[in-house]
């Protein structure tokens, strides 16, 4: 299979529809927001600086990626109280979970491929079996970046929803993340938060939406298919929803921003309307994460409704521009609406 590329083939000659334009190297970095999209900058580190003004307890930590996890904010406005540990993610976990046991309430930052696979066992036995109360906020989650399978944390949540007394949440946009973030301040007990960091899409604001932890929120209802998402691909769900409308397709969006502990209730509930498609949309690869998840607790529960899954395949992906991966991989807008029109044929 040849490798994406990073800019689309041209338009044929003749053809009414100009050409895209060129993508440039930049496309490949982790920005997801869309032309003219709302935005607000680095929503975690502005929240967890807030919440450290009255909570003495939280320190920051990072490896060598604290410009990139949007952690200087927080250094800026304590540095007595921020470490930065050097390229040595097993050391800046393994300090961490030293901190919560003298009572401190430390927040590591990394890329989300470090924690989860690079730093795992000290996350596993020094943070998660001793219930220490740490929480991981990791960037470039799923496919969010197009510098290789290096850099796409595409299996996190599958590793660490697999870790006992670990929460584990996958937030959509900035109002989410600032939401989030004292959640799980007050929340004792370790945490994976999933990272959008930089000039992160403003979406939930506009639905009346409070982040609670453990909690999954209908955005909007609609009777023939039901889409079950988080993280961004909440937002495309979204998306996909108001441009399915277009061919009278009826769409609701589940959003479930707590992949661990699940809101089964609310899912039960949800999946078990008679007539309606089902699909989970997920920003990670098919095995062992929210797809698997929601469907094992439909056979469980005896929920049989028509049932689907879009996420990215079991494969090393690609490098390459974003925009060119969400397509080939069926994460984009246009490949959620193509790929439900067509089940509902």
């Amino acid at each position: 299979m040849k490798p994406a590329t990073a800019h689309p083939a041209p338009a044929a000659k003749g053809a009414d529809a100009p050409a895209k334009p060129r993508l440039t190297t930049s496309a490949m970095i982790a920005s997801i927001a869309g032309e003219g999209q709302r935005t607000k900058p680095a929503p975690f580190g502005h929240a967890l600086v807030e919440c450290a003004k009255t909570d003495p307890s939280i320190v920051g930590m990072t490896a060598d990626l604290g410009k990139y996890t949007d952690l200087h904010i927080f250094q800026q406005a304590f540095p007595d109280r921020y470490y930065q540990m050097g390229m040595a993610e097993q050391l800046l976990f393994g300090a961490a979970s030293g901190l919560a046991a003298e009572g401190f309430t430390p927040f590591a930052t990394t890329y989300a491929v470090f924690a989860s696979r690079r730093a795992y066992d000290f996350i596993h036995q020094t943070i998660a079996e001793e219930d220490r109360n740490v929480k991981i906020v990791c960037a470039l989650p799923g496919l969010t970046s197009g510098y290789g399978p290096s850099h796409q944390a595409a299996e996190d949540l599958a590793l660490m929803r697999a870790i006992p007394n670990m929460t584990v949440i996958d937030p959509c946009d900035a109002h989410e993340i600032e939401q989030a973030v004292p959640a799980i301040v007050a929340h004792k007990g370790p945490v994976y938060m999933r990272l959008l960091r930089g000039q992160v899409p403003l979406v939930l604001d506009e639905y009346g939406y409070t982040f609670e932890l453990g909690k999954a929120k209908m955005l909007r209802d609609g009777y023939e298919v039901l889409l079950v998402s988080s993280g961004i691909m909440t937002m495309r769900a979204l998306e996909a929803a108001k441009a399915l409308e277009a061919d009278r397709v009826d769409v609701g969006v589940l959003h479930v921003p707590t992949i661990k502990p699940l809101d089964t209730a609310t899912l039960l509930e949800a999946c078990a309307k008679p007539g309606r498609l089902v699909v989970v949309v997920e920003n990670h690869t098919v095995i062992g994460g929210l797809g698997e998840a929601v469907a094992g607790l439909l056979m469980r529960e005896g929920v049989h409704p028509a049932f689907r899954m879009i996420g990215l395949p079991d494969e090393f992906l690609a490098a390459g521009a974003l925009p060119t991966l969400h397509d080939r991989y069926g994460i984009s807008t246009d490949a959620l609406c193509a790929q439900v029109k067509g089940w509902l044929k």
